[in-house]
């Protein structure tokens, strides 16, 4: 049983530590808590001198949930407007009526 949760507390806090570095805001806090709740269970399934390993996955999730929440907190998410493209984007449509003008121009003639 001891082995299956530390393989399970070691799984869910390499899982928090990627999702904790990666831009997925509080999705991380699903692996850490499990990571958490594994490495509680690992603690008490110790023998005293056994007791180091869970101290440090613990540790490492508590670090994990701290950046995410500090992350969350002072990261602010701006949507900023690119003055450049927007005037690409009203010559690139004043070109296109310009074409169609000419191009509707020489259909008349045409006719």
């Amino acid at each position: 049983m001891r082995k299956l949760l530390i393989g399970l507390a070691i799984f869910f806090t390499l899982f928090a530590i990627a999702l904790s570095v990666l831009p997925f805001d509080t999705l991380a806090f699903l692996p850490i808590g499990l990571a958490i709740v594994f490495g509680l269970l690992l603690m008490q399934k110790s023998n005293e001198n056994q007791k180091k390993f869970p101290k440090i996955l613990l540790t490492v999730a508590a670090l994990c949930s701290a950046f995410v929440l500090g992350k969350t907190i002072l990261v602010k998410d701006e949507v900023e407007v690119d003055q450049t493209f927007e005037q690409q984007k009203i010559e690139t449509k004043q070109e296109a009526k310009k074409e169609l003008e000419e191009l509707e121009q020489l259909e008349s003639d045409l006719e």
